[in-house]
């Protein structure tokens, strides 16, 4: 197969390109220039797709012998995860940048070109498993990156390839000490590779700007002011700016927040409980829905916030209700089916959170997430 490896510069891609090139494959190496000033991209190791993570890129295609090329689509990204990510935020909602740029990105815009130019599928260094179309958590459960992948279709799995996902990540990183790659110890990137900073809040706000609301209790009763709904996130407990906690010593919690007014309610951690979600944009990684309800895992975070539940479609959507509570579940992130076998480990599918209620019966489905 004619393969085009992506290569972010870091440890995993890195390997992932060369089990290609031992598989057998006719690699190339592409970074993707994702910031028109690539330079402010990284900081320590935060941040990614700088300028010395194409250098680093270009270096392990050099070790592997293959053909190496830097692909500028930042204007893409500035659209399709940038400006969805602040979007987002400024509705209330609480995104996940990693989903979005493997759904609009690496699995779409990359793959299409590479396509076009005659490749059959993308390489990339993502902790998942791929077989058969059937898509798998990782082997290492601490990378496991399903979650983030679960938005992709059954044809954007059919040209994807995933070579690390059953390797345990001490063993990559001695693996490309052993292969020569200059990359071996290099830290992990972490948080939002489009804000080195790690100050999300400041981010936003320099890009929504002031937007005064007040933050109230389950009674109304206003308990602090705030500069912008974008500063909070359902579950937070910490930066509320409130003076200290309930009457009852217990600590508060956002638990709605209502973009238009610009209100943030918080409330008790019992107030945080959903026994109901509800998705948009359902995506099926088999290509079709289920012809009936369905028992499954959901998994609304990346990292744990797991319960089983049973699934149905509903319109271009999905029902699940929870067998078990989940908390800290917001409006715009992704929910994720995992079949329920011994394993638990197969995708199923996911959709993007439109609603939520504490209650299990149907017709609490719509409940808004700021209830």
């Amino acid at each position: 197969m004619r393969v085009l490896a992506a290569m972010s510069g870091g440890v995993d891609s890195a390997v992932a390109a060369a089990r290609a090139v031992d598989a057998g494959h006719e690699v190339v190496g592409v970074h993707l220039a994702l910031s028109a000033t690539p330079g402010t991209l990284r900081t320590g190791s935060r941040g990614c797709c700088s300028k010395e993570d194409a250098g680093d890129a270009r270096r392990a295609a050099d070790v592997l012998g293959i053909p190496f090329y830097v692909w500028d689509f930042a204007d893409r990204f500035k659209e399709d995860v940038i400006d969805d990510f602040v979007a987002a935020y400024a509705a209330g909602e609480t995104p996940n940048p990693c989903l979005r740029c493997n759904e609009k990105i690496k699995f779409s815009a990359l793959a299409d070109r590479a396509v076009a130019l005659g490749f059959d599928a993308v390489v990339t260094g993502h902790y998942a498993r791929l077989a058969d179309g059937v898509l798998r958590r990782a082997v290492d459960a601490d990378k496991d990156q399903s979650y983030v992948l679960a938005v992709l279709t059954a044809r954007q799995l059919s040209r994807a390839m995933f070579p690390v996902g059953d390797t345990p990540k001490p063993q990559i990183r001695a693996e490309a000490a052993e292969r020569g790659l200059a990359v071996a110890n290099k830290p992990d990137s972490h948080d939002i590779c489009f804000i080195p900073s790690g100050d999300t809040r400041a981010f936003l706000g320099a890009k929504i700007g002031v937007r005064p609301g007040a933050v109230v209790d389950s009674d109304g009763q206003v308990l602090a002011r705030h500069e912008g709904v974008h500063g909070f996130t359902i579950g937070q407990r910490k930066g509320l700016g409130l003076p200290g906690p309930a009457a009852d010593g217990k600590p508060r919690y956002v638990t709605g927040i209502d973009p238009d007014s610009g209100t943030v309610r918080v409330g008790s951690a019992e107030d945080l409980e959903v026994w109901t979600i509800e998705a948009e944009s359902a995506i099926w990684t088999s290509g079709s829905a289920p012809a009936g309800p369905i028992e499954c895992v959901v998994q609304v975070r990346a990292h744990g916030g797991t319960a089983p539940a049973v699934a149905e479609t509903v319109g271009d959507g999905l029902v699940a209700r929870l067998r078990e509570p989940l908390t800290g579940v917001a409006r715009g992130q992704a929910v994720v089916l995992y079949r329920p076998d011994p394993e638990g480990d197969e995708v199923i599918g996911s959709g993007t959170i439109s609603g939520t209620a504490r209650e299990s019966g149907a017709s609490e489905a719509r409940a808004d997430a700021s209830r």
